[in-house]
């Protein structure tokens, strides 16, 4: 790969003697195909294992519990989750290291047209953001019921998440995440899974569908609230998507035994 770029700028540096423009729109089709390449290299990675939990966290203990009945409580919400899908939400963010002081609950046991995706600053206990959020193409209609972590499902999929770096691309900007449950999500970016935009994320497209529009698997926001949201919980904030999924309640190590 190095090899075959260095050529190709060595014979960009030939064409600038013969004409500069024809040599500016070499480098410019040499360097969009770097990019190409290595962007792609960079997002088609499975998560370390290093980065996967081993083992299950520790039992929730009823100081725990009390603290965060307590934080459910003072919390001004709208349209709240469910108080046992919080709980597992914080109790799993409690056991995530190196993250920001931001929890996302995506709760995937609501129906679409319900606002149910949460960005909540742990630190101030304040709902920053409450809005929709589409589910894969192939987990439901109007409730998430299928969940998957395989390579062209279009399923969502269930778990923590922590949020990487955010890019523009064919969707706007977009934000990267990394699966941190083995045979749950990790391999988000295998499959591109992100955080973005979409125009059939709206009441418009409710009024009209009786639901909202779904992704390839992508949690998607309105756009109208996309970018600050993405801006906000990028780089290192943890991500918890819920469904009603027996399967991912037993066998997550982030999940509690009541």
């Amino acid at each position: 790969m190095v090899v075959y770029f260095y050529h190709q700028i060595k014979r960009v540096m030939t064409h600038l003697k013969g004409g500069l423009m024809k040599g500016i729109l070499s480098i410019v089709k040499v360097f969009l195909l770097f990019m190409l390449v290595t962007g792609c290299a960079v997002f088609r990675y499975q998560v370390p294992e290093d980065v996967l939990r081993e083992s299950p966290v520790p039992p929730l203990t009823e100081t725990r519990r009390s603290e965060i009945l307590d934080m459910y409580a003072v919390l001004d919400w709208k349209n709240p989750p469910n108080q046992d899908v919080f709980i597992r939400a914080v109790h799993g963010y409690d056991y995530i290291p190196k993250k920001k002081e931001i929890l996302t609950l995506i709760d995937f046991s609501q129906p679409s047209t319900e606002k149910r995706a949460y960005v909540i600053d742990m630190e101030k206990q304040e709902i920053l953001f409450n809005t929709w959020v589409s589910h894969g193409v192939n987990s439901g209609e109007n409730i998430a019921e299928h969940f998957s972590n395989a390579e062209g499902s279009r399923k969502s999929s269930l778990g923590f998440y922590l949020t990487g770096k955010s890019y523009c691309g064919e969707n706007g900007l977009s934000l990267r995440l990394d699966g941190l449950e083995k045979g749950f999500n990790d391999s988000a970016r295998v499959r591109y899974i992100v955080i973005h935009g979409a125009d059939y994320v709206s009441q418009e497209f409710i009024e009209q569908e009786g639901r909202l529009g779904r992704s390839w698997g992508c949690p998607a926001f309105p756009l109208s609230v996309t970018k600050p949201i993405i801006r906000k919980i990028k780089r290192g904030s943890v991500v918890f998507i819920y469904g009603n999924d027996t399967t991912y309640l037993r066998n997550s190590r982030y999940s509690y035994q009541q």
